[in-house]
């Protein structure tokens, strides 16, 4: 230790000359025990989950975080470790710390792959992203969604898809199934907005392309309609008339009673996800 007080430039080692040897040492020795003390150090694993867990219950999320991490490592090996990680990904999820717990839930179906618990750790994962899928109507504050990428919500999707297909029997799978369709509706109507987004500038060729997709990856969906219309109308501006009419003759056949055809766009009905 008195190697450290040699070292320290003149001018920072003279005061350390007017004090007694003692209080030297003392300050000294003090300085190199700064490593604060573990509440938990003398607690059980029992005593720890249950802390962890009133902390969840109470909404003290970024409390719970480090208490389940300290659970995940003394209780490694046993369920109460895997209870742990599943723990700490929902407490970061409900903290807003989405990539955590991504992470955390990954990590748990890579060493754990055969839990019984992960029918539910594919459903977290999938609520995880299906929040950042709410995002893709932030459009309704007037965003220009041509530039917005909805990969959280087509892995929402496919976490759900994976759950319902390998464990049809989980009390999740019901609700991830609402949620795919809520999901395919969301994204057709994404790709719906973005054509009509450019058909109302005036770049016919870009909303076709955005409206071509929409029906083509998409089947049974509310915002179809809304595509069709945008076609036969972006045709129309382009003098297509033989595209134009045949796109017609499918929108009458699939929507005889389409306001949009006697009204346009102003004339719409609410959306379908105002009824969510």
């Amino acid at each position: 230790m008195p190697l450290i007080a040699r070292k320290l430039p003149a001018m920072l080692r003279a005061p350390f000359a007017t004090l007694p040897a003692l209080l030297v040492a003392s300050l000294l020795v003090a300085g190199c025990s700064s490593t604060p003390d573990d509440p938990t150090a003398g607690w059980t694993t029992d005593r720890i989950y249950s802390e962890a867990r009133d902390e969840l219950n109470s909404g003290g999320y970024d409390k719970a975080v480090p208490l389940l991490e300290k659970l995940e490592g003394r209780a490694a090996g046993t369920p109460l470790a895997q209870q742990a990680q599943l723990d700490k990904a929902y407490a970061q999820y409900k903290a807003g710390e989405k990539a955590q717990a991504i992470a955390t839930l990954d990590r748990f179906m890579k060493l754990h792959p055969a839990s019984p618990a992960l029918d539910y750790a594919l459903y977290l994962k999938g609520l995880v992203n299906f929040n950042d899928n709410l995002g893709m109507f932030s459009w309704l504050s007037q965003q220009d969604l041509s530039e917005r990428d909805q990969k959280a919500a087509k892995d929402s999707f496919e976490s759900f898809r994976e759950l319902s297909t390998r464990f049809p029997e989980s009390r999740y799978t019901q609700d991830a199934r609402l949620r795919m369709t809520y999901i395919v509706n969301s994204l057709a109507q994404y790709e719906v907005h973005v054509a009509r987004y450019y058909f109302q500038r005036g770049a016919y060729v870009a909303a076709i392309g955005r409206a071509q997709s929409a029906l083509a990856d998409y089947q049974a969906v509310p915002a179809l309609e809304e595509a069709l219309y945008i076609l036969i109308q972006s045709y129309d501006a382009l003098g297509l008339t033989q595209l134009r009419d045949d796109t017609r003759r499918i929108m009458d056949a699939s929507y005889p009673q389409s306001s949009l055809m006697t009204h346009g766009l102003k004339g719409k009905k609410d959306p379908w996800w105002k009824l969510w």
